[in-house]
């Protein structure tokens, strides 16, 4: 893996270029596109942004966007860019197509897209991959978060992956595996029906073979939500509670501010493990504050911005990036390393972006067996992530 690692680095010196996009205006697409990351099975698109000055070993935050949603229109109302570009870590943007799902909603529902190494869960693990050999992504702090499908689906990942995730963000979602049919999708949007937390609970360990550590939980709902029961937030808590070591279902500490109840789970440690986060009157949507994104279909101004609470859950805000980790991380990169002064291949990939897809995506000479492409296909084949 090193080999390949360092031949993707002087790939990448050779053929790609600095990014080009810059904050601009509000509203302006602020993603690149994402090619040649693996077999695909899945068929989905991928889109991702990394601030100009994105430090090395930085955290990755996956987004998976809702049902009639894209990953540019997601982006400019949640305002993930432009905390990414605030706290210094990059986005990965999976982006569900028509072909697969009408309303292009990702396909939670399906047991062939939600099983570990099939369908659009596989997809979205080979895009992960990507990423993070292209950009040097620190492996300890990959994170996913949606919402409705996509929160969902940020279910599915968290379950057949644990571990790949530090941690995630469910927002209007429904646990993984209480539905493998549309008309059971359907009763489980509704709250109706559905295994019992103990069943949610023996679903997740069956879904990977993964032990410990398991990832944090950040789960977000409106008590005035018609489309998913609000009763869908407690079945997500109940299947992570076992693994997480919790016995109960009653909280280590609950508190109201505003129109925000909160319920946590905190481990021996005092660190939050669960928390459940119940916004009242709020109906369908990511609930979103103005200066931070903005307003608009199941995007939602109810004075409490998720993007940024979420971040502060996970320990990849702003002040915390910006401050101490961030020159923790500027320490390192500066020590002599006992091994070698060269630089490791994930310093030498943090200097370079992904190649565009004028760079990778037209087809090699023959003559060129060592192609950008193939790298990344040997990558992902020697990780187990593609035949």
């Amino acid at each position: 893996m090193r080999k390949i690692s360092d031949t993707i680095a002087r790939l990448s010196a050779l053929r790609a270029q600095r990014p080009t996009h810059g904050p601009g205006p509000r509203g302006q697409d602020r993603l690149q596109a994402l090619t040649d990351f693996g077999s695909n099975p899945g068929a989905l698109k991928g889109r991702f942004h990394l601030p100009l000055d994105l430090p090395t070993n930085a955290p990755l935050v996956v987004v998976l966007h809702g049902c009639t949603q894209d990953p540019a229109t997601y982006d400019h109302h949640s305002g993930w860019s432009e905390l990414a570009d605030e706290a210094g870590f990059a986005l990965l943007f999976p982006e569900q197509q028509r072909a697969n799902n009408p309303n292009l909603c990702f396909n939670w529902f399906e047991p062939a897209d939600t099983q570990r190494g099939t369908g659009e869960a596989l997809s979205i693990r080979q895009m992960i991959e990507a990423m993070v050999l292209a950009k040097g992504i620190d492996r300890k702090r990959i994170f996913v978060t949606g919402l409705s499908a996509g929160g969902a689906m940020a279910a599915a990942m968290l379950a057949t992956y644990p571990e790949v995730f530090a941690g995630g963000a469910i927002i209007a979602g429904i646990p993984y595996g209480s539905a493998t049919t549309i008309p059971q999708a359907f009763e489980r949007m509704r709250g109706r029906g559905g295994p019992s937390g103990k069943e949610l609970q023996r679903i997740l360990r069956h879904a990977s073979d993964h032990r410990v550590p398991w990832p944090r939980i950040s789960i977000w709902q409106g008590t005035a939500d018609q489309t998913v029961a609000p009763s869908n937030a407690d079945a997500v808590a109940a299947q992570w509670l076992g693994v997480h070591g919790f016995d109960k279902k009653t909280p280590t500490h609950s508190e109201t501010a505003g129109r925000l109840a909160k319920r946590v789970w905190r481990n021996v440690g005092g660190e939050a493990m669960i928390e459940i986060n119940m916004i009242a009157g709020m109906g369908h949507g990511t609930p979103i504050r103005d200066g931070l994104g903005s307003p608009g279909p199941f995007m939602l101004d109810v004075g409490i911005s998720s993007t940024r609470e979420i971040a502060r859950f996970w320990d990849i805000d702003a002040t915390q990036t910006n401050g101490s980790m961030r020159s923790n991380l500027n320490m390192e990169a500066e020590r002599p390393s006992s091994r070698s002064s060269s630089p490791t291949a994930e310093q030498a990939l943090a200097k370079f972006p992904i190649p565009s897809a004028r760079n990778i995506s037209a087809p090699r000479p023959e003559s060129d067996p060592h192609g950008i492409q193939a790298v990344i296909e040997d990558a992902l084949r020697a990780a187990g992530l593609m035949r």
